[in-house]
């Protein structure tokens, strides 16, 4: 039944390559892509399970792990209805919908046959087939359930051949330095491939048993890959403390907190170990979140960032900043057109969306399909007009970079005033006090607390 390796056209790769491009080095700052000698070469059914937090961003960077072979995802369908051009596109690059019971209703649940069928047969023929048990994204770096789905389809894949065919399942994860703004970074990880073909035997006899034993082992792996924190009672709190006191204990026990893979190892060891405190004294611990809530709450009030503590902006260093921002001021001014709709366009429509996991997705998939082309072209021929065609050319090539000085000069401009509204909370006030001394206390009292319990 095996057709071999799976391959695209010109057409299709030359626009995968454009994709891929932006995604890469553009939309992220750094994209890391770590177990890839675990995937089975090209030709081998392949079905490929991860953990699901961020939309289509999830999907995207797996796909773009593959140069030439051809990836069918399976997504949720409500990203098919947001345009028909869009749900088109999608399909060319392969992906199929799949149709969920809480979400588009029993009536809808028919629809799936056609996509889990067709992916059976890719697989079977020795395709890569991609999907997300979780049946949705979470909004939070924790592993939900799993159905069973993806398992049912392995073996049922595997049936379709009279069982002659090894099909394997590769455990995947992601994870992201955050979810919603672009220049982050991603890391998409990949697991040791379980064969499911030692349990065929008992899949003919007990179906359920088998899907639950593969469904077992797939899902320790994912949980054992990722940030899961399943504390979801003290998440936010976890969270704040992971990306402020996690830097130090990243530090302490020689991870390097601006290496995402190492950074994830450390968040990993500091979950397990305030999990493992938490288990001796849970009053000690939910003081520790509850304090570390307050002080997070404060920041968010004052506009400012836990890191500021450690850097302590002085007058100088605020005046040095304020000068270099006044003198790129001019080439920022430059650097706007067409960054600054391509950018902003999308929140027209995504601050309608309740769900806020789509944001990041429709950001990309919106410039690289719309906003990018169609401005990048009016921004050419307009150049071509009333200048001359060689500074068109330049002037459109240079203009993907144009936009990464536009989002850092004004990520700059956004910490120096921060700064400057660190120096002025610091101020005395006329009961003798300051905000930024009291937060510091606090800041200070919550740390210890945590070196006695996690180290």
């Amino acid at each position: 039944m095996k057709e071999g390796k799976s391959r695209q056209g010109l057409i299709y790769r030359s626009f995968r390559a454009y994709l891929r491009w932006v995604h890469d080095r553009f939309f992220y700052r750094k994209v890391y892509r770590a177990g890839t000698e675990n995937i089975p070469p090209d030709g081998t059914p392949v079905l490929i399970v991860s953990n699901h937090q961020n939309c289509l961003s999830d999907p995207l960077a797996v796909l773009f792990a593959f140069r030439d072979r051809k990836l069918n995802v399976l997504v949720r369908a409500d990203v098919f209805g947001v345009h028909p051009v869009i749900s088109f596109l999608l399909r060319k690059m392969g992906l199929l919908p799949v149709y969920r019971l809480d979400f588009e209703g029993e009536e809808s649940l028919g629809k799936n046959k056609e996509s889990f069928y067709l992916s059976e047969k890719e697989l079977v023929s020795g395709r890569t087939i991609l999907i997300y048990p979780e049946s949705g994204h979470q909004d939070k770096r924790w592993l939900g359930d799993f159905s069973f789905g993806y398992t049912k389809m392995a073996f049922e894949a595997a049936e379709i051949d009279d069982f002659r065919t090894e099909i394997f399942i590769l455990p995947s994860c992601n994870h992201y330095s955050d979810y919603f703004d672009i220049q982050k970074e991603v890391l998409i990880k990949f697991g040791t491939p379980v064969s499911i073909k030692p349990y065929y035997e008992l899949y003919k006899s007990k179906p359920r048993t088998a899907q639950r034993q593969v469904n077992a082992i797939v899902r320790e792996q994912i949980a054992g890959m990722m940030l899961n924190i399943t504390d979801l009672d003290n998440y936010g709190a976890i969270d704040f403390l992971r990306d402020t006191y996690g830097r130090k204990y990243a530090a302490k026990h020689g991870y390097k907190a601006g290496f995402l893979p190492d950074k994830l190892l450390s968040d990993r060891a500091f979950f397990e170990a305030l999990k493992d405190a938490k288990a001796k004294d849970e009053a000690f611990v939910r003081q520790i979140c509850d304090d570390a809530l307050r002080l997070e709450e404060e920041l968010k009030r004052l506009h400012i960032r836990d890191e500021q503590f450690d850097r302590s902006p002085g007058r100088g260093m605020i005046v040095v900043s304020a000068v270099a921002l006044f003198a790129l001021l001019p080439a920022w001014l430059l650097s706007l057109w067409p960054n600054i709709i391509i950018y902003k366009a999308p929140g027209l429509i995504t601050r309608r969306m309740k769900d806020k996991m789509f944001h990041n997705s429709f950001l990309f998939g919106m410039s690289v399909l719309i906003t990018i082309p169609a401005l990048y072209t009016l921004t050419f021929v307009l150049a071509w007009v009333y200048v001359n065609v060689a500074v068109a050319v330049v002037y459109v090539l240079l203009l993907p970079y144009l936009g990464l000085f536009a989002w850092h000069y004004r990520k700059y401009a956004v910490r120096t005033l921060q700064d400057i509204r660190f120096r002025r909370a610091g101020r005395t006030g006329k009961d003798g006090t300051d905000r930024i001394s009291e937060l510091r206390a606090l800041r200070t009292a919550i740390y210890e607390r945590l070196n006695m319990i996690v180290d």
